[in-house]
Order: C-alpha cells, then structure tokens, then sequence
C-alpha cells in the first residue's frame, strides 16, 4: 500500500471518534448501572427499546477501534482497477457489530441454553470471517466452520421442530436446521455488496423478529433480536456511501448467522397455523434467499459455477442490487429500494403471525407472492440491461453512484 493510501486510511481513523463517540461514552456509563433507567425499562415492559439503545452506542464506540484494528494489522480492502473505491479502506467493521451485540447481551444478563448456543455459534463465525478477511481460507475450511457453528446451536437447543411424526425426525430437523443457517449465513454475506445494504438488511430484519417476538413474550428471542437491532443501527452511518469502514466477510456473515438463528427460534413460537409458524421467518429474510437461490441458479445454467468452491468464491454482478442499479437506481438508492421492499414484505409476516383465520392467511402469503413477481420481473429486466457482464467477475462492492 503506497504511502498516500495509508494516510487516508489513517485520516480515516482519526475523523472516526469525533464528539458524538464521547457523547455514547457518556450516556453508556449513564444508563448501564443497574437500577433507574434499566429498572424503568423491566417495570415498563421496555427492554427491548432499552436494549437497542445500549448496542447502538456501544457500536458506535467501537467503529474508530474497529478502524486502528484493521490499519494496524493491515485488514485493509485495496483500491484497484476492478474497484470503486480509491482508498484502502478498513475491513473490520463487523467487530463492531459483534462486539456490540455481545456486550449488550452480557449487560443484559439473562442467558437460556439457546441464546448461549447462538452467542457460541455467533462468535465462532465471526472469527472465522475475520481470520478470512486477514488471512484468506479456502471454501472447504469456511464450510466446515458454518458446519461447526451449526452443531453448536443444534446442540444447545436451537432447531426447527417440523417432522413431528416422521421416523429419525431428530436428525431431519438438524439437517434443515444446519441448511438453513449455513445457507442465510452465505445469502446476507453475498448481500454485502454495496455500502450499507447487509447492515441495513440486519438492522430491519431483527426489527422485525423483534415486534414478533416481544408481543408474545418470546424474550430471549426478543433480547438477541434487540442487541443485533442496535449494533447494526450503530454502524450503518460509518458505512453508508461512502463508506469509511466496512463489514468484511466477519461482520456480514455473523449478521447473517444471527438472523438465521433467530430465524430458527422464531419457529418454535405456539403460533396458531403450523404453516405461517414455518413461514414467518422465511418472509422476513425472503430478499436474501431469493437473491441467493435466483443467482445460484442463474450461475449454474450459464456454467458460472461447478461446485461449491466457485459458489462461495464467485462475485458476479448478477445480484439484486446490481439489476437496480443497472436500472438506474445509485447505490444509496438501491439500498433503500431494497430495504423499503423488505419492510413491505416482513409487515405482511408480522400481520400474517398474529392472525387465527386461515383466509386472512392465505391474502397475506398471496401478497408476498405478488411482491416477488414484481421482483422477477425486475431481476430479469436489470438482466437485459446487464447483458454479458453478468458472466464477469466483480468485486463484491460498490461504493459510488451509478
């Protein structure tokens, strides 16, 4: 890295704690004792709002050590020719999001097995990433630690219960559980692509597993859901274009994990309908796995990929946010069309949990199916635009206006 490079990213740093990072300091030693504030929050039945509120100033303290971290060890994405960006950029940022969801959740105090599972699982993922993003790890061994990380929230209790009366049912909810969580793990990573979609996409989706989960006191859900809330709400305005910092494969994909997994815990509610209790989760996260199975098959079919190396590896402009921005959208603007697009989807998931009438149901899943048509057709639109580039390789982000 040339001399010019590291002094920008040194500006960087020093720009990142400013009077807004003192203010967070000030308030976190002001609200994080015991008693007052945090007495107020359990008596109001607030503590999920409480919660946030702790993980985005907590997230927000740790960006500019997050930044000395990736300069001093030199965890850096590098300008090039086939890059947007035109300074070193620190890769680190998901250290700020995973250190704030886990002090929020250690603040908070009130573990079960699963949430322990997800803590566990949580952080084996993440370092995995950032070992990743320092270092570089081959497609078998980051498989074979998503495996791991799978197993352990399997093992602490986080797991789908859907073939009730099926022989070795035990062992078929593992499996869909693991394919699930490995799966989202890789579809919010591949998200991650232009400033602040994967953070936005992590701040609205656990919003929305929140307004399920506290309702009916679902606590542990709603406590993970609040903490994973804040901490990406915390980052989003380092990482909004242009982006002073960003996620690395440890942030997205721990991110990714986390929603997996409330994703998972989200299906053990006593929802009346078994089927809106199995589908609630796949609608709140229905952008990233559409975009991922979309892809994944669109590769295939042109020989893009063989296997599942050249899958993970792969970082073609093929994805949703592309189409949109080859459709005329900037990068903002396709984060925001997406995220607007997500909420429309994820509210009919809440709308559709809390309904005990099986029409009211079926209109509500009807409606998403009608959303994810639209989507097709723009897909398939931004394709025609798009032309041969979808076949080229590209960076996984973009960090200007189109």
């Amino acid at each position: 890295m040339t001399n010019f490079d590291f002094s920008i990213s040194q500006k960087l740093g020093d720009q990142a704690l400013s009077r807004k990072q003192i203010a967070c300091l000030v308030f976190l030693l002001f609200v994080i004792p015991q008693g007052w504030i945090s007495a107020w929050a359990w008596e109001q039945d607030l503590r999920g709002l409480y919660l946030i509120l702790i993980s985005f100033f907590f997230s927000t303290l740790l960006v500019p050590f997050a930044i000395y971290l990736a300069i001093r060890f030199m965890i850096l994405d590098m300008p090039s020719d086939r890059k947007m960006h035109t300074a070193a950029t620190p890769r680190l940022g998901g250290l700020a999001v995973y250190g704030a969801t886990m002090l929020t959740l250690l603040r908070n105090d009130q573990w079960d097995s699963e949430l322990m599972a997800l803590a566990a699982g949580g952080t084996l993922i993440f370092m995995l990433g950032v070992y990743d993003d320092a270092k570089g790890l081959s497609a078998r061994i980051r498989l074979i630690g998503q495996l791991a990380a799978a197993a352990i929230v399997i093992a602490g209790g986080v797991c789908v219960d859907f073939f009730s009366h099926i022989p070795g049912k035990h062992a078929l909810d593992a499996a869909l559980t693991a394919f699930g969580i490995i799966g989202i793990t890789n579809a919010v990573n591949f998200l991650d692509g232009i400033d602040g979609l994967a953070g936005g996409m992590g701040a609205l989706c656990s919003a929305l597993f929140l307004a399920i989960a506290w309702p009916v006191k679902q606590k542990h859900l709603a406590y993970a859901s609040s903490a994973l809330c804040g901490s990406c709400l915390g980052f989003l305005p380092f990482n909004w274009q242009p982006a002073r910092v960003f996620l690395g494969d440890g942030g997205a994909t721990f991110i990714g994990f986390m929603l997996a997994g409330l994703g998972v815990l989200c299906t053990r509610s006593d929802a009346q309908l078994p089927i809106v209790r199995a589908a609630t989760p796949i609608i709140i996260l229905s952008i990233p796995i559409f975009d991922m199975i979309y892809t994944t098959l669109s590769r295939i079919r042109r020989g893009a990929v063989h296997n599942f190396r050249e899958w993970i590896e792969y970082t073609g402009r093929d994805h949703f946010h592309h189409r949109l921005m080859k459709l005329g959208l900037s990068a903002p603007g396709a984060v925001k069309f997406i995220l607007l697009l997500n909420l429309c989807i994820g509210l009919n998931a809440v709308a559709n949990r809390f309904t005990s009438r099986r029409i009211i149901s079926a209109l509500l899943l009807s409606q998403t199916a009608l959303i994810f048509a639209i989507v097709v057709v723009l897909m398939l639109l931004g394709r025609e635009l798009t032309g041969q580039h979808d076949d080229e390789s590209a960076p996984r982000r973009e960090n200007a206006s189109l």
